[in-house]
């Protein structure tokens, strides 16, 4: 899911006017994925090691199969030794299968637990917050509207005066009208019309001053 320049100017649009009532600045950011999930590839991987223990400790014939295949298959039944040691290998190689198989990204993310995502986009939306708008304008009047792609997940963030007057739930407006437009298809219209919305409570809270001047730039970042 790609934006356009269309959509970049879009959202850049959407800043500039909402902005023009308000002390407010927001900031927008739109990345691909917030996270690489290699740790979950590595979970997944070591579950599929217990697995095939788990399998072989409950069909105990498949040690002297996998035995067979190395061994000669009408030599008498694997010692001890050579039973653990089967099993052993057979962990391994499954253990590598899976780690093999979810290198590959899409799948790694399908089979990421929802609330992973959740907390790895939060945590990459504050990053960003910090690097980007926290206590960057002169009143700490900043917002940060935080998009990830893969995630299908978005993050609103605002700065120290904004949240002592501003409840979260008030930006849900925002989030909905976001995230119906990405699941559409429309992240760029999805940024706009979420911008708006932002600049609307902004405006309520924050009615832009005679010597506001724009602190913080109205395009829209890539990551």
């Amino acid at each position: 899911m790609m934006l356009t320049q269309a959509d970049h100017a879009r959202v850049t649009a959407a800043v500039t006017e909402a902005e023009a009532t308000t002390d407010g600045e927001i900031v927008t950011v739109v990345a691909g994925q917030s996270d690489a999930y290699h740790d979950v590839a590595l979970h997944w991987a070591v579950l599929g090691m217990l697995l095939a223990l788990a399998l072989l400790a409950t069909w105990p014939g498949l040690v002297e199969t996998l035995h067979a295949i190395v061994a000669d298959p009408w030599s008498e039944a694997p010692t001890a030794r050579a039973a653990l040691t089967t099993a052993l290998i057979a962990a391994a190689v499954a253990f590598l299968l899976f780690r093999l198989l979810f290198a590959l990204g899409p799948l790694r993310l399908a089979l990421t637990p929802h609330a992973t995502k959740a907390r790895r986009v939060r945590r990459q939306a504050m990053t960003l917050f910090r690097t980007a708008a926290e206590q960057r304008t002169r009143a700490s009047t900043g917002v940060l509207l935080y998009l990830s792609l893969a995630e299908h997940r978005a993050e609103i963030i605002a700065d120290a005066a904004i949240h002592s007057k501003v409840s979260p739930d008030v930006w849900g407006d925002a989030m909905a009208a976001l995230i119906v437009a990405v699941r559409d298809g429309r992240p760029g219209d999805g940024m706009a019309d979420a911008v708006s919305r932002i600049g609307m409570v902004l405006a309520e809270h924050f009615p832009r001053s005679h010597d506001d001047t724009n602190e913080l730039p109205d395009r829209l970042i890539i990551l």
